[in-house]
């Protein structure tokens, strides 16, 4: 590990009303965890900050003494990228307020808030944005990289509803990014991921929404998965923009709805999250049970902040994670034919294949509006995800998933992938993901604002020239 010396120390912390912790302090491994528990990086120094002033000290004095900066938001990400070893960790757990305004419909959210508290602020005032599928994840990574959510079809990602953003650059300048000001810079925040400047505030549109949406969730058997598969890219193509929907090859939980027989089983689910009239849900599940039978099926209102977390026991604090994923069409035949077979080839019981069918207001944003690294046509995002409690089940099913990744990739939308859903951080791969127009637009963003690529923990976009 570097060594900082005392008296290197006593001047940051000089310059940083935050905390500064160490590895001599008592909470010094507690503060270097992440979700992803195969990541176990040994950063030098975390600064703990409390606004734009601190992250400014902060990224000063780790330019000065020569370490590499991590940003660390809800630390949600696959590949670990929020600490570093031997670097400076910028964390911004501290920074987690949200201040809503119900008039103006709007929220201002810390650059180092949860899903959770989000979604608790603004459903005090029935209304959201949208915002991922687990809750414990960060705002900040999931709105750089994009954002898929329940909402997606009403409302555009979760980047489509930034608003403006706090940006303390690598220069230690801190901006207010939005469509008036600075707005290269906000369009690249936008999809570009973190590779601009640490985002201390980010201000998003609301809608209303909730409290009560409408739950339908259907399970098959891994059998009958060619199936189920095919029903559920028919039903889901057709659903309209108020109805969000996930597709996912997983064991069933032990959850109070599953029934005992089918605890652990693996199969196919459809859930379906409905936001406005009853009938249409319960005439929707009518048509799913005539047409495949399924093992079980739960057709429940739920609060909204109970949807946001109803996948939060998939991905617990501390588990194994590795994800690929790339961009689909449709769920065409020969997709559906890979998918039902790499299914029953995994290892672990928790890990999972999850496709998010993409269509409404997410297709009405032309391709060009933000950075965004993928098309608006509609289509799937589709994720081979190993997810595993010990080593070696988690290097079993990342064989699985990178597998399942490369039979997939002549059926897929392009070369790209959604660069939330990286692990592996492969510079061709990031090229992919934006295109080439963007990819330039983004690199010659990245050199007004990024110059020496002090930002570059995360799917990297290198400055122009």
């Amino acid at each position: 590990m570097t060594a900082i010396v005392g008296h290197e120390l006593d001047a940051l912390r000089s310059r940083l009303p935050g905390r500064v912790i160490t590895a001599a302090d008592e909470e010094y491994d507690q503060a270097r965890s992440v979700w992803n528990g195969a990541v176990d990086h040994r950063p030098a120094v975390i600064a703990r900050c409390a606004g734009a002033g601190d992250v400014a000290a902060a990224a000063g004095f780790a330019q000065e003494a020569g370490l590499e900066i991590s940003v660390r938001g809800g630390a949600h990400n696959f590949g670990g990228a929020a600490v570093g070893d031997d670097g400076l960790t910028i964390d911004l757990s501290s920074m987690r307020q949200v201040v809503v305004d119900p008039g103006a419909r709007t929220a201002r959210v810390g650059g180092g808030t949860t899903l959770a508290e989000l979604d608790a602020a603004t459903q005090a005032h029935g209304l959201a944005t949208t915002g991922g599928t687990v809750s414990h994840t960060g705002v900040g990574g999931l709105t750089l990289g994009g954002g898929f959510g329940w909402l997606t079809p009403q409302f555009g990602l979760s980047c489509d509803n930034l608003l403006s953003a706090e940006v303390v650059t690598a220069s230690g300048e801190v901006v207010r990014a939005s469509r008036d000001q600075h707005p290269d810079l906000f369009w690249a925040l936008r999809g570009g991921g973190g590779n601009f400047g640490v985002v201390t505030e980010f201000e998003f549109r609301l809608h209303p929404v909730g409290p009560i949406a409408q739950l339908g969730l259907f399970f098959w058997d891994l059998a009958d998965g060619a199936a189920a598969l095919a029903l559920s890219q028919e039903v889901t193509a057709a659903l309209p923009p108020r109805m969000g929907s996930l597709i996912v090859g997983l064991n069933a939980p032990p959850a109070p709805f599953v029934p005992e027989q089918h605890h652990f089983r693996p199969g196919f689910a459809l859930a379906v999250a409905a936001f406005g009239a009853d009938p249409e849900h319960e005439r929707l599940a009518g048509e799913v049970r005539a047409a495949l039978p399924p093992l079980f099926d739960v057709i429940t209102p739920i609060p909204y902040v109970a949807l946001q977390q109803m996948l939060d026991e998939s991905a617990p604090w501390g588990i194994l994670a590795y994800e690929k994923s790339l961009y689909l069409d449709a769920l065409s035949p020969e997709v559906i034919g890979i998918v039902a077979g790499q299914m029953a080839r995994k290892q672990s019981p928790m890990s999972m294949m999850v496709a998010i069918p993409m269509g409404g207001a997410f297709c009405e944003i032309p391709d060009e509006a933000t950075a965004f690294g993928g098309s608006r046509a509609p289509g799937i995002v589709i994720s081979a995800t190993a997810v595993a409690p010990e080593p070696d089940l988690l290097a079993a099913d990342r064989d699985w998933a990178r597998q399942t990744w490369q039979d997939l990739l002549p059926h897929a939308h392009g070369p790209g992938s959604y660069v939330n859903f990286m692990t592996d951080y492969n510079s061709d791969r990031v090229r992919a993901s934006y295109g080439p127009a963007k990819y330039r637009r983004l690199a010659q963003i990245k050199a007004v604002y990024d110059p020496g690529n002090v930002f570059h923990r995360n799917p990297n976009i290198n400055p122009a020239g």
